[in-house]
């Protein structure tokens, strides 16, 4: 019995002694960046002793500093529940976010506020809730793009940032790897290349890149080329080697007569132990864009801009600011032909970790940033966009679910449906107004189309059976005019609205709509009378009424139609009062007609007041209510045609 409680006494002594080495190695691992073992090592403790903080927090931060903070949410808990801070709630917060649980995001950055005084960090929690908030509200930056998985090009491993120059489609992946990166636990990647013909790649062809040789056990990434195709520039580093840099740094490979030289470390990256990676020249080749977490930013990586200076290298790099960057991180750059300015962040408003965004001026003059939308982002990382026909077709990467692997290379293509295209066929048909008879063809009339804006848009001459077609669009408004020595012109207005049907009823690309209208001329003859209808006026008045000013506009119409004729406009009266009122009556009738068309535009000197009083009776004799209504008219007549 004493030997038994001897051994367990000394069994406990051993495990504790084993516990101990192993958490000194997990630690060692943790320090110096190897993440991916630091987290194998210390699920060893957490097996043994679930409750164990130091191995919760580091298996918690190994996850984050490894860009998986979506898988530390387990461990976070464990912390905030036994030995709550800032940065424990913080993080979890971040690591619920990621993961699209936003009301539990939500209560873990409130949670952080109760631990810390800061108006830094509460500023940056209260952006992270409002952030949380606005995504909710994202539309999509393109409604009809589509993303598809380019699976023919994608491996189990990472494949990501695609780039496209002369005809070879150049991108980052995790195939044919050398080696094993510790933070990651993934594998070491190379540069490659392919044939491409718009966005079909030769995925049979594809090969490490030719230009220089990769380098065995580190990470050569994101790649950007001239817009000559003269220069290469990509990042290199995570290095595990002692002798070599201590930091992720940008190189360059210049072609120089029969080939590319040997990559070297750009003056722009200022220190080596600065991280700088995701490059990206300008349309014009004179910038070059890219991602550092070099000091004076606005958070963890920041997006920055060098010039191209006399001797050829970049330098002078500046800040994009406190709009593009944020205290999270901002990476892969892109500037577009139009200057619209493409980048990768998890600062800004989205779904979750990196997510795509643009950066344009608005109406207003400044500066905005739009989350590209659902269609676009996912709640994992989103990044490296690049356009083979902007904005129409392009690559991006993502590690979405559904992939082949890690990260993945998609394609998209704006699937915006092809309008349905409606016809408007419009037949105008000309005739002339005979007395006594049906109106009857008129041809070698000139027919003349006008749009909303005034401007003539057709025009021909009615042919032998007096018609004239003219194509129109739909829902939209015109002016028909037609003409003819000896005749009124005659101008009409036409509209399409509501004659045609609804476009998203249709099944056919071109649907064809016939429409007919008609235009009568009156034959133009000096001294003429022609009677105006319905030109009324109260009992012994002159003034013009509401209904007399509707037939009234028909005249000056005619006049706008005509501007070489000269008119009189003349009022008649019945018999039944005295040749002197009648008379007196029908002046003033004539003249308040007149002022009224002067009022609308015509010339004065273009029109004549003249009453007749009773003196041209139509029926002499007239007995009934209906034959003195035929006496009591106005009339006009056309007195002169000027040339």
């Amino acid at each position: 019995m004493k030997n038994n409680f001897l051994w367990t006494i000394l069994s406990v002594f051993l495990l504790l002694g084993a516990c101990k080495s192993i958490q000194e190695k997990g630690t060692d691992q943790f320090l110096s960046g190897q993440y991916q073992y630091a987290i194998g090592t210390f699920s060893q403790i957490l097996e043994a002793d679930p409750e164990n903080l130091e191995a919760n927090e580091k298996v918690a931060e190994s996850y984050r500093l490894s860009n998986r903070v979506e898988l530390a949410s387990p461990y976070y808990e464990k912390l905030v529940e036994e030995d709550p801070s800032f940065e424990r709630y913080f993080y979890l917060g971040q690591s619920l976010k990621a993961q699209e649980k936003d009301e539990e995001a939500k209560a873990a950055f409130e949670n952080a506020k109760g631990y810390t005084q800061s108006e830094e960090l509460l500023a940056r929690i209260q952006r992270e809730i409002e952030g949380i908030n606005l995504a909710a509200g994202i539309e999509d930056y393109w409604p009809y793009h589509e993303l598809v998985n380019y699976k023919e090009l994608n491996t189990a491993g990472a494949d990501y940032a695609p780039v496209v120059s002369e005809d070879f489609l150049y991108f980052t992946s995790g195939r044919q790897a050398s080696g094993i990166y510790p933070a990651t636990g993934m594998p070491y990647t190379k540069l490659f290349r392919t044939r491409i013909e718009e966005l079909r790649v030769d995925v049979s062809g594809i090969r490490a890149l030719p230009e220089f040789q990769n380098e065995e056990g580190l990470d050569q990434a994101s790649i950007a080329i001239s817009p000559d195709g003269n220069t290469i520039i990509y990042a290199r580093g995570n290095s595990t080697s002692p002798k070599d840099l201590p930091e992720t740094a940008l190189f360059a490979s210049y072609f120089r007569g029969a080939g590319f030289t040997q990559p070297i470390w750009l003056p722009v990256n200022e220190d080596e132990s600065w991280w700088n990676s995701t490059p990206a020249f300008s349309p014009d080749g004179s910038e070059l864009y890219f991602a550092s977490n070099r000091p004076g930013g606005y958070g963890g990586i920041d997006l920055y801009k060098a010039t191209k200076l006399a001797n050829g290298d970049f330098g002078n790099a500046v800040n994009l600011g406190p709009n593009v960057n944020t205290p999270g991180n901002e990476l892969f750059p892109r500037m577009a032909p139009d200057g619209k300015f493409f980048f990768a962040s998890d600062g800004h408003p989205g779904y979750g970790k990196l997510d795509l965004f643009v950066a344009e001026m608005g109406k207003d003059g400044k500066q905005k940033i739009t989350n590209l939308g659902e269609n676009i982002n996912s709640k994992s990382d989103d990044f490296g966009i690049f356009f083979t026909e902007y904005p129409k077709e392009g690559f991006l990467s993502s590690n979405r679910e559904g992939g082949a692997g890690d990260d993945d290379i998609y394609y998209f293509e704006d699937k915006t449906p092809k309008p349905k295209i409606i016809n408007v066929l419009l037949t105008v048909t000309t005739k002339e107004r005979v007395a006594g008879e049906p109106d009857q063809i008129l041809e070698q009339a000139r027919v003349v189309l006008y749009d909303g804006s005034n401007k003539q848009i057709g025009g021909d001459f009615s042919n032998s059976t007096g018609r004239v077609r003219f194509t129109m669009e739909p829902q939209s408004d015109y002016t028909i005019i037609a003409s003819k020595n000896g005749y009124f012109s005659k101008s009409i207005p036409y509209t399409t609205r509501g004659k045609t049907p609804d476009p998203a009823t249709l099944v056919q690309d071109v649907t064809n709509v016939s429409l007919d209208t008609m235009l009568v001329l009156d034959q133009l003859i000096l001294d003429k009378s022609i009677i105006l209808e319905n030109i009324y006026y109260d009992l012994d008045k002159a003034d013009i009424r509401a209904d007399a000013a509707v037939e009234l506009d028909k005249l000056v119409q005619i006049l706008k139609d005509n501007p070489s004729i000269r008119i009189e406009l003349s009022s008649h009266t019945d018999s039944r009062s005295s040749d002197d009122y009648n008379q007196n009556l029908s002046q003033r009738r004539a003249q308040s007609a007149v002022d009224y068309i002067v009022s609308q535009g015509i010339d004065k000197d273009r029109l004549v007041a003249k009453g007749y009083g009773e003196s041209q009776l139509i029926i002499p004799n007239a007995t009934t209510e209906e034959e003195h209504q035929v006496n009591r008219r106005t009339e006009f007549k056309v007195i002169e045609i000027k040339e």
